[in-house]
Parts: C-alpha cells; sequence; structure tokens
C-alpha cells in the first residue's frame, strides 16, 4: 500500500466547486450593519472587488479558476495525501487514516490557495493594497505571499496574543513585504476605542477584523480580505477536497468520515466541500467539523443573525456565533478563536448535513504528539484538533468492531507554534472551557432582525 498518493500538476483542479448551488434551502442573505437589510453588490464594493462579491452569491456550480492563478497554485499544488500507516500503528487501529497535507505550500498552510486568488482578483481591478487580520498569523503569511506576487502592499493587524506568542510569523509576513501590527492598535480608530476600555486587551479576531475593515473603508487605493468565513473563500479552498477525491479514488478508496478543524471554516470547507457534493449525490459520507471548547461556536452558540467583527463595522451574517463582542482565552490555536463561523458551513451544520465536535487543547496536543512521533510531522495547533478527531473516530470504530476509511486535513505545519509545544512539555497547558455564562451574556447582544 502507498504511503504519498500524488498528483501531476496537470491535475490540479481547473474549477472551483461553489456549494450554494446545492444547500438544502436558500443562502441567508447578508445584512447592512447599520440598517440591518439585505446588502447589495454596490454596499460591498468598497470592501471587495466585483469580481468576488459575484462569486460570493454566484448560483454556478463550477466557476473556473483563472490560468494566471492556477499557474501559482502549480508552485506547490496539487498537495501530496498521506496514508497514516504509522499512526494507524501507533493507535493500534484497524480502520484506515489517510490525510492531505497543505503544510507544504510557501506559507505552510492552506491559506495561499484563496490569497493567491483574491489578490489576482484585486490587482486586476486596480488596487495597490490590501488591509487584513490574522490570529495564528497564518492567514496573514499567505496574503504577505500572494501580495508579494502581485505587487500589491499588504497591511496586517494580527491578534495582540498570537503577535506576542508568534514572532516569527509576523517576520515572514515583513519578509514577504508586508507591514504588520498587533490589534488591538493604535493605528485605527476601532483600535484606540477598544485600547481606552480594555488597554491590556489580548485582542481578538472580531476586533482585529474591525481594525482591518476601517482600514479599507477609509482609503480609496485599498480592498478588505478575508482568509475564511465568506463563501468565495470557502469555494476558493475546494481545490483540496478535490484533490483529495482524485486521489482517494486513485489508491481504489473513499472516506466514511472526512474531518477538519474549525475557526472561520476555511479549513474544513476545502476538504469537505466537495464530499459534501458527493453526499447530495447519494454518497454516504459523514462531515466532521472540530472546534476548541474555548472557542465552540458550532457546538455552544446560537444559529442566527450576527456581525462579523467587535465593532460592528462589517456585514451582518446568519451563522453560529458566541456574539460579536466574543474574547476569546488566550489558547494557542490562534486561528481558531473567532466568535463565529461560515454561515455556509453554519447553514449545513444546523441541517444536519455536517457535524461539529470540541476538544480542550490538552488532549489535542496529546494526539498532534502521537502524530508528530509515527508520521513525522510536528503539526499546527489548529490541525492538531482534526488529528484529535481522526484518531477518535478510529478509536470509536474500533471499539463498535468496525474498520472504517477516515481522510482529515493537516491544514499547516507547526514549525512556527513551538512555544505550544514548549508548553506542553513543560506542562505549562491547562484547559479551558467558555464558560456557558459569558456566552448568554454576549448572545443578548445579538442585532435584532425582523
Amino acid at each position: 500500500m502507498e504511503t504519498k498518493i500524488l498528483l501531476s500538476e496537470n491535475e490540479i483542479p481547473k474549477q472551483w466547486y461553489n456549494a450554494l448551488a446545492d444547500l438544502p434551502s436558500p443562502f441567508d442573505p447578508y445584512l447592512h450593519p447599520v440598517t440591518l437589510k439585505p446588502m447589495t453588490p454596490p454596499d460591498l464594493a468598497p470592501l471587495f472587488p466585483m469580481a468576488l462579491i459575484e462569486q460570493e452569491l454566484s448560483p454556478e456550480r463550477w466557476v473556473t479558476i483563472p490560468d494566471e492563478v492556477r499557474d501559482i497554485l502549480a508552485m506547490w499544488r496539487p498537495s501530496p495525501m498521506y496514508r497514516a500507516h504509522r499512526l494507524e500503528k501507533a493507535i493500534g487501529t484497524k480502520s484506515k487514516i489517510y490525510y492531505k497535507y497543505e503544510g507544504v505550500s510557501p506559507a505552510g498552510s492552506h491559506k495561499p490557495n484563496t490569497a493567491v486568488a483574491q489578490a489576482y482578483y484585486n490587482k486586476k481591478e486596480g488596487i495597490k493594497r490590501l488591509a487584513t487580520e490574522t490570529g495564528a498569523g497564518q492567514w496573514g503569511s499567505a496574503l504577505s505571499f500572494a501580495g508579494m506576487l502581485f505587487g500589491l502592499k499588504v497591511t496586517v493587524y494580527m491578534v495582540k496574543i498570537s503577535y506576542e506568542q508568534k514572532p516569527y510569523r509576523r517576520l515572514m509576513m515583513e519578509t514577504w513585504g508586508a507591514e504588520v501590527f498587533p490589534s488591538p492598535s493604535t493605528k485605527t480608530n476601532s483600535g484606540k476605542a477598544i485600547l481606552a476600555e480594555h488597554p491590556d486587551s489580548l485582542g481578538s479576531l472580531g476586533i482585529a477584523i474591525s481594525e482591518a475593515v476601517e482600514d479599507a473603508a477609509t482609503h480609496d487605493d485599498t480592498h478588505y480580505s478575508l482568509g475564511s468565513v465568506l463563501n468565495h473563500v470557502c469555494m476558493h479552498q475546494t481545490v483540496v477536497g478535490l484533490e483529495a477525491q482524485a486521489q482517494m479514488k486513485k489508491v481504489g478508496d473513499y472516506p466514511d468520515v472526512v474531518i477538519g478543524c474549525v475557526g472561520g471554516g476555511s479549513n474544513f470547507a476545502g476538504i469537505a466541500l466537495p464530499f459534501y457534493y458527493d453526499k447530495v449525490n447519494g454518497k454516504k459520507v459523514r462531515l466532521v467539523a472540530v472546534e476548541p471548547t474555548a472557542c465552540p461556536s458550532l457546538t455552544k452558540g446560537v444559529y442566527a443573525y450576527d456581525w462579523g467583527d467587535t465593532i460592528r463595522s462589517g456585514p451582518v451574517a446568519k451563522m453560529y456565533t458566541l456574539g460579536h463582542d466574543f474574547i476569546p482565552s488566550g489558547i494557542h490555536a490562534g486561528g481558531l478563536r473567532y466568535h463565529g463561523d461560515s454561515p455556509l458551513i453554519s447553514k449545513l451544520v444546523k441541517a444536519g448535513l455536517m457535524e461539529a465536535v470540541a476538544y480542550n487543547q490538552i488532549p489535542v496536543f496529546e494526539a498532534a504528539m502521537i502524530f508528530a512521533k509515527s508520521e513525522g510531522i510536528i503539526p499546527a495547533p489548529e490541525s492538531a484538533h482534526a488529528i484529535k478527531g481522526a484518531v477518535d473516530e478510529a478509536k470509536k470504530a474500533d471499539s463498535e468492531g468496525k474498520q472504517k476509511t477516515i481522510l482529515f486535513n493537516l491544514s499547516g505545519h507547526g514549525f512556527f507554534d513551538l512555544k505550544a509545544y514548549d508548553d506542553y512539555l513543560r506542562g505549562k497547558l491547562s484547559d479551558y472551557e467558555h464558560p456557558e455564562e459569558a456566552i448568554k451574556e454576549a448572545l443578548k447582544k445579538l442585532p435584532k432582525v425582523a
């Protein structure tokens, strides 16, 4: 049995899969942050190029990937799929475990799959600079890389706790020419307002989004770029799952369960949505999203309209949310600390077509250690959640006397996350489950939508 399942460059997908064409009910419209009325394309134009706005709401099932984007993707795509023989042996399972490895990209994660596309469309519209936020730094790194390729300036508002925990990701962004500020910062009115009320704020993705949106909205040559959550981002990531389908077919196998970690949803969407298309067309496959108990939007949040950012300046979306002013604990999985989830993924979870589970960070790191010692790759803390999910699925199958085929997305390496491993190895990590009372309090501030 092969260990590495590889595809040739001419097998890079030529189209993205758009799941909006196959939803069980119509997509709930985005609402204006002030009027709470459905937004129109002109409302979004100050933030995004028209091509991306069209993709965001497109009913087309298959969207052609521009040749210029596909040529850049060929720098690292198709990414390899591995049969995790050594992990299977380490946990003593009869099940088969595969993982799609996105850590081979220049930025070390799945994020460049959409960063390159977004930079391309913005450059085509004449934009000179992109403003964005980043949690763990993976998205900021990816957009910095893509901006460099297309000659765009990039400004990154990096969640303060990650800015301090992960200095090498900041240096990576700066190496590619980006300017990086810890968020909340003094560069924007929204950042100053947060600091005035919470001078010791560790930041959050919601706050960083507010700063990046304000930056873009107040500069004519600048657009906002988001690395997760939105439909066009999830669509760009489907190259992951489309390749995975071809690789599974190559070895004559098919997954019983597909797993990915979830913060905003792009990583999970990338691996899972093409298999969702299979599910719609009669295949039996479970799609499982894994999140941290410290930020349990899918498992403990409410499915409702909410603002996507703390200052309430961005579009209002219907999604699973913990409340727009939710401030998560400083867990090491910085990319999973968003208060909401992709409206697309949320809709499918609500419909029972996808599942969600949450884990504490210590058992997640235990799974990461088993993986590192068996497969050799040190996974990012975010990806380690998917590993934990895969291990649990395998053990459950064993306990039931079944053999299953399990596929998960290893969305990035952990080479710049070694502080997390240092804390784990020295017993400094602690589990944190966000209290129900805090969630209930945050949800009182949801917008009153008719």
